[in-house]
């Protein structure tokens, strides 16, 4: 028989564990999307930076974590009215606090942290404000979009590929993640359709149908892509370089950028306007059918949705117009 466990020898062990947890990597990797990751490790070095002149070691981490509630709460504050004297964005500022906020709440749940941040208040943020694409209304997209799809070279790997994740961008209101996330495996060219992982989906796919159009793009594309295994990137980077990399969500962003740039598009285009387009357009060309463009856009809230079609309407222009004739 083992011998009994020697537990004051089991304690101490722990206790040494403890002492030397790194809660930050703990908590980074207990975080399923590769984004999120790097945005709180980003925001938790600008937090003990700023504050303490040093990067977030496990002992300053613990340091903090073993304030009272109300020092604590003190810090983060005057954290908080720093990224505003900054003149940070609301959104940007709320991120950070979330990240701080998520640190204290993991460190309460493994027993090292007996306080919460539930009285440090985000900034208001006005959400969809501008949720026009390359115009306001759906003939500017149309025509924009149009432009935009003819300028890749599709005689060339790089215009195949280019042309294939444009015409998801638009066809499939498709997310820079959803797109660069996509594996070859999750391409079904007989059925025409293409499994994705959404915002805040974690590892479930969803499953989306693509037009002929769409389709035929892809498996264009895949003909001069090389042989490649289910599970590796449907889109890969085709420069010296990073060549057979995962497209990341920088490089489909500049691929966006550089194409809409030469179609002569003057409004700077990101793939999410060009996701706001697709949606807009959508709405217009429907009728305001808010059910067929929250399957398409994969919002959880019909709310957003709303946004899109208000603004679309330009119902304040009208209502503005409408008194205006009132007077004179």
């Amino acid at each position: 028989m083992r011998p009994a466990m020697d537990l004051e020898h089991a304690a101490n062990s722990f206790g040494e564990i403890a002492s030397t947890r790194d809660l930050v990597a703990e908590l980074l990797a207990a975080k399923r999307s590769v984004n999120t990751r790097g945005a709180y490790e980003k925001d938790l070095y600008d937090f003990f930076m700023t504050m303490t002149g040093q990067e977030p070691h496990p002992a300053l981490v613990r340091e903090f974590l073993r304030l009272n509630r109300f020092a604590a709460v003190a810090v983060v504050l005057k954290y908080k009215a720093k990224l505003i004297d900054k003149g940070l964005k609301e959104a940007t500022i709320n991120r950070r606090l979330a990240a701080i906020k998520s640190l204290v709440n993991f460190a309460r749940k493994v027993g090292e942290c007996e306080w919460s941040l539930v009285d440090v208040e985000g900034e208001k943020v006005v959400p969809y404000r501008d949720t026009t694409g390359f115009g306001r209304v759906a003939s500017e997209n149309v025509a924009a979009m149009q432009s935009v799809l003819s300028i890749p070279d599709r005689s060339t790997p790089q215009g195949k590929r280019d042309y294939a994740v444009l015409r998801l961008l638009w066809d499939n209101a498709l997310r820079r993640g959803e797109l660069g996330g996509a594996n070859i495996g999750d391409f079904d060219p007989l059925a025409r359709t293409l499994n994705i992982y959404g915002k805040g989906r974690g590892t479930q796919a969803q499953l989306i149908d693509l037009h002929s159009a769409t389709a035929d793009a892809i498996s264009d594309w895949l003909s001069v892509r090389g042989a490649a295994m289910p599970q590796e990137p449907l889109f890969i980077a085709l420069t010296k370089r990073e060549y057979g990399l995962r497209l990341s969500g920088y490089a489909i962003y500049k691929l966006v950028f550089s194409t809409c740039s030469a179609a002569g598009i003057p409004k700077r285009i990101s793939p999410h306007r060009i996701r706001h387009a697709a949606i807009t357009t959508l709405l217009d060309a429907s009728n305001g059918n808010t059910r067929m463009a929250q399957k398409l856009s994969r919002h959880t809230s019909s709310n957003v949705l709303n946004c899109y079609d208000d603004n679309r309407q330009s119902l304040q222009r009208e209502a503005s117009g409408l008194l205006a004739g009132l007077v004179r």
